[in-house]
């Protein structure tokens, strides 16, 4: 135990394994706030912790597994030189389900707005299972990846862990912060698009190197922030 503890190159892992688990559940937490915006506020809160905590345990389970994780990339089968495996076709119908989700979602706003009628609350349930499978998808590659880096297993698990103790962390503000300007939740919608689409794209065998997709994010979260301040001085002097 202490030679564990005391082993650089176990806290380097840990370390990186950490950060990497929290900066690739960044779009997780775009979703969490779009679910979860479905339920009441008085049980928005509690749907996001309970469907991350279930989730950690189904992420544990998967690390469990190594050997079934590393079987993930095994093609099924070949056609035309295109290998399919089950991750492909886990990131293909998570893609999916990303790109309806965000439409349905930019349609429902855009239609609400003229008089048309809102959509139904979603049950509670639902939201939670809803958090634990997309939260499954996003964390696939990290997961993989995390295999492939280290096969310490006590690091991946606490990795995961502090990285999931962080979402629960920051999900309040976050949902807050989008459900509260309706630009930024259109903004996170287009993210979940976007996502959803380098999903499929990675199912196809079609990379797109994440730090484009961080770039693009990033540069449109800085654009909306100048517009929000810029609103935010246009009112104060209005009020003045």
């Amino acid at each position: 135990m202490i030679e564990f503890l005391l082993d650089p190159e176990t806290w380097a892992a840990l370390f990186t394994l950490t950060v990497l688990e929290i900066v690739l559940g960044i779009d997780n937490l775009v979703f969490l706030a779009i679910v979860s915006n479905r339920l009441p506020p008085a049980q928005q809160a509690s749907a996001r912790r309970i469907g991350l905590f279930m989730a950690l345990f189904l992420r544990v389970a998967l690390l469990s597994m190594l050997t079934w994780i590393a079987a993930l990339t095994t093609p099924i089968f070949t056609i035309a030189g295109f290998a399919l495996s089950w991750r492909d076709v886990v990131l293909g119908v998570g893609g999916l389900y990303l790109l309806y989700k965000g439409v349905a979602e930019i349609h429902e706003a855009v239609e609400g707005a003229g008089g048309h009628s809102a959509k139904p609350a979603a049950s509670y349930a639902a939201v939670i299972t809803q958090i634990m499978i997309l939260d499954l998808v996003f964390s696939l590659d990290s997961i993989v990846t995390a295999v492939g880096m280290t096969n310490n297993l006590p690091v991946m698990i606490i990795a995961i862990v502090i990285a999931i103790l962080v979402m629960m962390f920051a999900a309040g503000g976050v949902s807050g912060f989008i459900n509260k300007h309706p630009t930024v939740k259109m903004l996170a919608l287009a993210f979940l698009i976007l996502v959803g689409t380098a999903l499929i794209a990675d199912a196809a065998h079609f990379h797109i190197p994440r730090e484009y997709l961080y770039f693009a994010i990033a540069f449109s979260i800085a654009v909306e922030s100048l517009n929000l301040w810029m609103r935010h001085r246009h009112d104060k002097r209005q009020a003045s």
